[in-house]
């Protein structure tokens, strides 16, 4: 049975030469052209109506580990008005008070899910503000857990506090916030800053981490500029205390400024230190080296080869959307694999980055993201692409969805549907 690419027979598969990367089966060729089928919503040895693919592309569905989806479309009530780093920071906090309350949050974020979803996406880990009134901060945990709920067996979800680490300078306010994160389940997270109290701050993180069993995940060096290195910090720290959870740290643009011996010498100790890595080139290309006037020098991508080579987990995820850190994206794992060959050349490269869109994001994370084998659920992404120069030029707008061997509707929400949100203030 030849196949028409807009749709699939229902009921179990066979589908007949499917392209696959190579090191998601543990084989060593880039690609492969195999059979895969799909019994019971489930991978098979053998079974189903056979399909013949002609080379399309199959891979698993993604997880995109660094998002906000609290902040997310806010962008046409609250727009970044010169696409700076601190002005993000400013619009963001203007856009918060009165504003994020269950009647907005909860559309916005559905927004995204909606997207992710029909885009492939089935984990994400989004972080969430945290306001310094606690009962403010709890509205947003409580419209998390109730969209969690919502989405259980489509999207996994993960939530991550976003806090200054300064706030554990200020008497029983971390508890506080750890308590509530404990509480839902989620991980402990903050934005590290080069201030002279910093080492003493993450000493109070990794200790509220670790008497409530929690894992961290920092925003780190989100700059330029080369002297700060706050990376460091959080690497001894972690050695020194034995912490035995996972620290995720995410952006390190600064690594990217450093000369190669500094460089070189902070990826020694993230690898000392077991750090795990999260990129996000799409956004950093946004906000590094932005100045009125003047052509972007750097690109902003941290030290991915570089890390890779050390063994350092590395993945790679989408972070802000449509919001004044990032006025673009669409949720969209394929557009964050396009964008970050390009801007960090993955390309000429070894062919297993792609582990670094799914299955590695998901093990830091702790997402169940099943291997391609026999019994593990039928969680796909078809292309038309038959090898990577054609998935890449190309958005794979008619991409094909499968959630346990079923097709699913791509339908995109209509941005209309957040207009009532967005009168300006």
């Amino acid at each position: 049975m030849s196949m028409d690419f807009r749709s699939l027979p229902e009921g179990d598969l066979r589908l007949e030469n499917v392209t696959i990367p190579g090191s998601l089966l543990g084989q060593d060729d880039p690609l492969v052209r195999t059979t895969l089928s799909i019994v019971g919503g489930q991978i098979a040895e053998a079974g189903g109506t056979p399909v013949d693919m002609r080379g399309a592309m199959l891979l698993p569905c993604f997880t995109d580990m660094h998002t906000h989806l609290d902040k997310g479309h806010i962008w046409p009530r609250s727009s970044n008005p010169d696409g700076t780093f601190m002005s993000a920071l400013e619009t963001v906090r203007e856009d918060k008070p009165g504003r994020w309350n269950a009647e907005d949050l909860m559309p916005r974020m559905n927004f995204s899910l909606d997207c992710a979803y029909a885009h492939g996406t089935r984990a994400i880990r989004t972080h969430l503000d945290y306001f310094a009134d606690l009962d403010a901060a709890a509205i947003s945990w409580e419209v998390f857990a109730a969209i969690r709920e919502q989405w259980a067996g489509r999207i996994a979800l993960q939530a991550s506090v976003l806090t200054g680490a300064d706030m554990a300078g200020v008497e029983g306010e971390l508890d506080r916030c750890a308590d509530l994160v404990s509480c839902y389940g989620g991980i402990l997270g903050a934005v590290t800053y080069p201030e002279p109290g910093l080492r003493g701050w993450l000493y109070s993180y990794v200790e509220a981490a670790g008497v409530r069993g929690l894992d961290l995940d920092f925003h780190v060096d989100e700059t330029l500029d080369p002297s700060v290195n706050t990376l460091r910090d959080v690497a001894q720290i972690v050695i020194e205390t034995g912490f035995e959870g996972t620290v995720t740290v995410g952006h390190l643009c600064s690594l990217s400024a450093m000369t190669p011996d500094e460089a070189d010498a902070m990826l020694d100790l993230a690898a000392e230190a077991g750090l795990h890595v999260v990129s996000l080139p799409m956004c950093n290309l946004y906000l590094q080296d932005r100045h009125p006037g003047r052509t972007p020098r750097a690109r902003g991508v941290t030290l991915v080869h570089e890390m890779k080579a050390r063994g350092i987990p590395v993945s790679f995820a989408s972070d802000n959307t449509r919001d004044p850190f990032y006025a673009y994206g669409d949720m969209d794992m394929v557009e964050v694999m396009r964008e970050a060959t390009r801007i960090a050349h993955l390309d000429h490269s070894d062919s297993s980055w792609i582990h670094a869109f799914n299955d590695q994001p998901a093990a830091t994370c702790g997402f169940d993201a099943g291997p391609l084998s026999a019994g593990a659920p039928a969680d796909f992404v078809l292309f038309r692409a038959r090898e990577w120069t054609e998935f890449f030029a190309r958005p794979q707008s008619d991409r094909i969805v499968l959630r346990e061997g079923r097709v699913i509707d791509r339908t995109l929400p209509y941005y209309p549907t957040l207009d009532p949100l967005m009168e300006p203030l």
